[in-house]
């Protein structure tokens, strides 16, 4: 019997979205976190041999905008009213399944979003703020 099938839209959402999250915790939140550990140096080993990053770092408020648009609307997809699955049983209990992965994929992608959030607009000035 055929698996049931998530629309090839919905299903290039989520991996867009996991993808965009963790491109903002590569471009922000990983260099801020190295350099917070004393590892400047793997920092700048990073970005000479990745320099997208560096344009990732300049361009972070777009970064964190689209990525948070693509959290929204993955959000929408997989929480919206009316999302039902087949009634056969078989049918239904793939569909549960992999409707539970992808709320999975999805709270993983809003925590990495967060982190990379933290790090990149909260961390600095929370430190200045706790250092007076």
């Amino acid at each position: 019997m055929n698996s049931p099938q998530v629309p090839v839209s919905a299903r290039r959402v989520t991996w867009l979205t996991l993808f965009t999250t963790l491109g903002t915790l590569v471009c922000c939140a990983l260099p801020i976190t190295l350099v917070t550990l004393g590892l400047g140096a793997a920092v700048v080993s990073m970005t000479s041999n990745f320099p997208f990053l560096i344009t990732l770092s300049q361009h972070k408020t777009w970064v964190f905008a689209f990525s948070g648009g693509m959290l929204l609307l993955s959000g929408w997809l997989l929480y919206r009213p009316n999302r039902h699955c087949p009634a056969d049983p078989e049918l239904g209990a793939l569909c549960e399944k992999s409707h539970r992965w992808n709320r999975r994929i999805y709270w993983v992608s809003v925590i990495i979003w967060c982190a990379g959030f933290f790090a990149a607009y909260l961390a600095l000035p929370l430190r200045i703020w706790l250092d007076k």
